[in-house]
């Protein structure tokens, strides 16, 4: 899993030079809520437990007993706990290394819930993520802001020389590094602006943060995901499609908060904003 606790749900921002750029957006945006809602979208996280919280091994409403055991996790199941591992149900004990693959491909299972294996800054934990979840159920779409060009600008990205690791805040209330490989320059209606970002394994860069409507008209912060900029760091920002963070879902995730520096000063009145109520 990413450092920055996604969950899959974010979308390309590839573009038709034919398409109706509204058309698209709105597509865009079909996209997201029906990804945020699948099976086993964020919607569907019930909790993410840390095995140094439960030394035992027993974690509560988790069938199996759950062992950190150095690079390795070890899960030791009797029949009445209802595991399967890898598609075949489970008695014994298996070693486990972190998951990676799309959450419904997961290794580790209890009927229809999926049982993830997560490590972050060494620490193990196992999540669950189950499609009857009460989020689930409750979830009545995202309101997002409906296209507007004056959000799409051109940008520049300036690597760092070596990628740099700065402390922040997380949303479970702890502090964790956030990995940055440069910086994402463009202008907002004549004011210059800057983004620390990550470059993503496909080349794609990846921010969080805040603006002047964060707390108030939208989230606490959000993300953003240009494409891959060219050989000469020109690249598009498309504030139109700016994501909610997993942690606006499910408050088990532990998305991290905006680096200093990620907080804008002008308000960003575009893209998702929050979950819709109604």
């Amino acid at each position: 899993m990413s450092t920055h606790d996604d969950s899959g749900t974010g979308t390309g921002t590839g573009t038709d030079p034919a398409a109706d750029p509204r058309q698209e957006w709105r597509h865009w945006h079909e996209q997201r809520e029906a990804a945020v809602s699948s099976s086993y979208g964020p919607l569907s996280l019930t909790g993410t437990h840390w095995l140094a919280d439960v030394p035992a091994g027993r974690i509560p409403s988790v069938p199996g007993e759950w062992r950190e055991d150095g690079d390795e996790v070890l899960l030791s199941a009797a029949a009445e706990d209802g595991i399967t591992v890898d598609g075949k149900p489970f008695t014994g004990t298996v070693r486990l290394t972190a998951d990676h693959a799309p959450i419904h491909e997961s290794r580790v299972a209890s009927a229809d819930r999926r049982l993830v294996v997560l490590r972050r800054e060494g620490l193990w934990a196992v999540r669950d993520f189950d499609p009857g979840s009460g989020a689930r159920t409750a979830f009545r779409g995202i309101e997002a802001t409906p296209y507007d060009e004056r959000w799409v600008v051109p940008g520049v990205f300036r690597p760092y020389e070596e990628t740099r690791s700065v402390r922040v805040e997380n949303a479970d209330g702890r502090e964790r590094g956030l990995g940055l490989s440069g910086e994402l320059a463009f202008a907002l209606d004549g004011d210059e602006h800057t983004l620390q970002v990550a470059v993503e394994d496909d080349g794609s860069l990846w921010a969080v943060f805040a603006d002047a409507t964060s707390g108030r008209d939208s989230y606490r912060f959000r993300f953003l995901r240009p494409a891959a900029p060219a050989a000469d760091g020109s690249v598009t920002v498309d504030l139109n499609r700016a994501l909610l963070p997993p942690c606006a879902f499910a408050d088990h995730f532990i998305c991290p908060f905006p680096p200093p520096g990620n907080t804008l000063d002008t308000a960003v009145a575009a893209g998702e904003r929050r979950l819709a109520t109604a």
